[in-house]
């Protein structure tokens, strides 16, 4: 096996319509029109070139699962987010990058990521 991507990753949410806006008018994702007419709530959001499935379900208790966006300027983001009212973590260093987390409405962690850290704060 030769894998290409991560296509999506697939996220149980409380509320799928609270959700959908957090993940489009919050994490700038666009939601996708090609989701099946499934018999349960959710959507299909593009963030980036990856797609989050979100399903209105159980959300399991959070025990370190998790995904990350890939951010450009995660200075500007956590300003931006808190600028917002949001609770954001203090961005870290980790290995070579840097990172925080944001959770959803549903209390699902998302990391967010930026690639080195050269010129930034920590």
């Amino acid at each position: 096996m030769e894998p290409l991507a991560v296509h999506h990753v697939s996220v149980n949410v409380v509320d799928a319509d609270e959700s959908v806006a957090f993940y489009t008018d919050v994490l700038g994702g666009a939601v996708r029109g090609d989701r099946p007419d499934f018999p349960f709530g959710g959507a299909w959001i593009d963030l980036g070139s990856t797609q989050v499935h979100l399903i209105e379900a159980e959300v399991p208790p959070s025990l370190g699962q998790h995904f990350a966006v890939l951010v450009a300027d995660l200075d500007a983001v956590v300003a931006e987010l808190r600028g917002r009212g949001l609770s954001v973590g203090d961005p870290r260093v980790v290995g070579p990058d840097r990172q925080t987390t944001i959770k959803d409405p549903s209390g699902n962690t998302i990391e967010l990521h930026a690639l080195g850290t050269t010129g930034a704060t920590a």
